[in-house]
């Protein structure tokens, strides 16, 4: 049958398709409450008053919160810590006295409808007293003050690397502010059955047993008083599902008031209050010897967090320090890197966090070497690549809480392959005739590595019922990446059924006790992993008891679509597995009833997968407009499960990679105020901007750490969107180390143009 490597169609896009999808605005209930946040204008202020008397004077208002209201309730705690005594900068769930960005919520209206709840909302007067909102951290102004903690990681002899180098090559690099922009935006709807006293809130992503474990913890509550539930989700890419003020108000607003609470919050509240994220300045430069060898690295960072840590508090950051190195043996290697607050919206992960804005600097100042020592990018590249027989790979540092050890891979190969794909010969011999004839085209790469697959543990449950139905109970969740697909694939081939009898259940926190959720690009290697111990396991079972059945030996019988026979005798006697579970009803069996298991599976390495991104642009020196012609993805995944979904994971990717680097960017003025708070503003990529992207998937380095070899697709098609477009952009401009800040709009790629010498 072999589902796993097969491009097998989703199996959970029927009700997507047909308009049946159930996401958190479908969900209605009677005598529900509508909830709206009131939030701030300011940046930066002292709440003088707040006065709610017009709002609950209205008909139908059925109550106004503010912070005295809910003082009770704890700030939102950290759900990964990397460092020690930041929790007195968590975020309330509505301000407490200062407000310290436009947007954060300072009252809650709840009413019987969504048009009375914002009638309402708009007559809480709030008076503010203006304070110094801090808005360029990385050049604060007189007086300002800025908080900020260090996060340092680093390798090797620095010193002797600098003193012996012959070339120190430096650069001041910057990743502008932008988000992932989910065609879903927040949402929730909760409600207190008093019955079983239970709180129940519907709209959980990402990761809903976290999330049940905090919101219980902040009211007060035992575990088993919370349930959350995972509908259809209209995208992740890092910012949904982490625990937002919004979903603790809901829910405690349903226990206080005893009635359902909905909340979906508008597109100009996501692009307000979501996480935003990136936002790094870097300072970089290495130590060269002149046949391109890099002896060292020293690079120090500035990170603006905005006006709160989060629940991933310096999560970027750490990934940030640990693996700026990529591909690179970099004998010596220091990051600094300064986490500061500001009177922005808080940032926190998106696709790729860290890896995007690290490897857009790494892989600029590998061209900027070139372009110094006069050498061609590609072999400076393959001079520095960790050559495949030092796999597994040490870095003697840590991401995320375990060492960083390359497990598998052959960089070299990689590249190879992808120069092929390209035809680099005739293809940079053909940019080089468009530029004699006037065309300002050129060619970037960039050359990454990821992580995936993070630990400690996944479980899944597969049970197969007397109707032959198998059922897998997982405790990750789906954000679209096609999690139902792949385990359903994996337990198919494993226990030998057919994929459209296996039904996946995921993202309910009263199905399974435990669960670590969807972010990382981990759940094809955790939950994938633990799915096949699992069905292994099942499919152990129903041979021994059908062994039996059909008077033979268990090592002798074999089970194809459901079917299980003597190997070999496929007409011969044999029985359904819905008649072998039948079998093992309380009473009949021996030992545990039912034809099930559970898997579960731990692990305290990452996997990582590697790739380069190679991209062609066509720039307008007047107009500064940069279209991409080709942009192209190669990607060492280790093994593919479903193909077309890996496709699928890259070429999205792609596309926010591509935005990130030529369009999106959240602009402040000097005040603190937002400028891009809609789709006028914030400019999204549309299939104008997006070319067909080309993929080279690759199986060559499967991961030893795993039973199936997989290692993680969902970020690699973003990594190094940035890197490739910049530097095809430098590569067009003639080499320019102005090209050093993303997003390249429109007006720098003019500047820049302007400011080269004229042919």
């Amino acid at each position: 049958m072999n589902y796993i490597g097969s491009s097998v169609l989703r199996i959970e896009d029927r009700p997507l398709l047909t308009g049946e999808g159930r996401f958190a605005a479908d969900l209605s209930l009677p005598d529900q409450l509508q909830m709206r946040v009131v939030r701030s204008s300011v940046a930066h202020g002292r709440l003088v008053e707040i006065d709610t008397s017009d709002a609950l004077a209205l008909d139908g208002v059925e109550a106004v919160w503010t912070h005295q209201d809910v003082q009770d309730i704890p700030p939102i705690d950290f759900r990964m810590a990397w460092v020690d005594g930041l929790e007195p900068f968590r975020q309330p769930i509505l301000a407490a006295g200062i407000t310290r960005y436009v947007g954060e919520p300072l009252a809650v209206v709840l009413a019987e409808d969504p048009y009375l709840a914002e009638d309402a909302a708009e007559l809480v007067y709030v008076e503010y007293e203006d304070l110094q909102p801090v808005v360029d951290p990385y050049q604060p102004e007189p007086g300002e003050a800025v908080e900020t903690t260090l996060v340092e990681k680093g390798y090797g002899d620095l010193e002797e690397a600098f003193e012996g180098a012959a070339e120190i090559v430096e650069m001041e690099l910057r990743v502008g502010r932008h988000t992932g922009v989910p065609m879903e935006t927040r949402g929730a709807q909760a409600w207190y059955d008093p019955l079983r006293s239970v709180v129940e809130m519907f709209g959980a992503a990402k990761v809903p047993h976290h999330n049940r474990a905090a919101i219980a913890s902040m009211l007060g509550l035992p575990l088993g008083s919370v349930l959350l539930r995972e509908g259809h989700v209209g995208g992740g890419f890092g910012i949904r599902g982490e625990l937002y003020p919004e979903d603790v108000l809901v829910c405690l607003a349903a226990l206080r008031l005893g009635r359902p609470i909905r909340w979906i919050e508008d597109r100009k509240e996501h692009l307000l209050a979501a996480n935003h994220s990136r936002d790094q300045v870097h300072r970089i430069r290495a130590a060269v010897d002149r046949d391109g060898w890099i002896r060292g690295v020293d690079d120090e960072c500035w990170v603006d967090q905005g006006a709160y840590l989060r629940t991933h508090q310096v999560t970027v950051t750490e990934l940030t320090t640990s693996l700026l190195p990529g591909p690179y043996v970099w004998p010596a290697y220091r990051s600094r890197a300064h986490v500061m607050l500001s009177n922005k919206t808080p940032c926190g992960t998106y696709r790729a966090p860290g890896r995007f804005e690290t490897t857009f600097v790494r892989e600029r100042l590998i061209d900027l070497i070139s372009d110094r020592l006069e050498m061609d990018s590609v072999g400076v590249r393959r001079r520095n690549l960790i050559p495949a027989d030092q796999m597994p790979f040490h870095r003697e540092i840590e991401a995320l809480g375990t060492e960083v050890t390359y497990d598998s891979g052959d960089y070299h190969l990689l590249l190879d392959r992808t120069l092929e794909f390209l035809d680099y010969e005739d293809l940079t011999a053909a940019l080089a005739r468009r530029r004699s004839e006037g065309e300002v085209v050129g060619l970037g790469m960039g050359f990454f590595v990821e992580k995936s697959g993070l630990g400690p543990f996944d479980g899944v449950r597969v049970t197969v019922d007397e109707a032959g139905e198998v059922v897998v109970t997982t405790g990750v969740a789906s954000v679209g990446q096609g999690v139902e697909t792949v385990l359903a694939q994996v337990c198919a081939d494993t226990l030998g059924v057919e994929a459209e009898s296996v039904r996946v259940r995921h993202g309910q926190t009263d199905e399974i006790a435990y669960g670590m959720g969807a972010f990382a690009s981990r759940v094809t290697v955790m939950s994938g992993s633990a799915t096949l111990l699992a069905a292994g396991q099942v499919r152990e079972r129903a041979l021994e008891t059908a062994s039996g059945m059909l008077e033979a030996a268990p090592q002798d019988l074999t089970i194809d679509r459901g079917r299980v026979f003597v190997q070999g005798s496929p007409d011969g006697p044999s029985v359904m597995l819905g008649e072998v579970a039948a079998r093992l009803r309380p009473g009949q069996a021996e030992g545990t009833p039912g034809l099930t298991a559970e898997g579960w599976f731990e692990v305290d390495h990452m996997t990582y997968p590697y790739g380069i991104h190679c991209a062609v642009v066509r720039v307008d020196p007047e107009s500064g407009e940069v279209t991409v012609e080709r942009f192209v993805v190669a990607y060492e995944i280790g093994r593919a499960v479903n193909p077309k979904l890996v496709e699928g994971q890259i070429a999205g990717g792609a596309a926010q990679g591509i935005g990130g680097a030529l369009l999106e960017d959240f602009a402040y003025d000097e005040s603190g105020q937002p400028l891009t708070s809609s789709f006028m503003d914030y400019l999204m990529p549309t299939v104008v901007e997006v070319p067909e992207v080309e993929v080279l998937l690759c199986e060559d380095a499967p991961s030893p750490l795993n039973p199936l070899g997989v290692k993680g697709a969902g970020e690699g098609g973003i990594t190094a969107a940035g890197a490739a477009i910049a530097n095809a952009v430098a590569d067009a401009l003639g080499g320019s180390e102005e090209v050093s800040c993303l997003p390249l709009s429109p007006e720098r790629v003019r500047r820049i143009a302007r400011s080269l010498p004229r042919p």
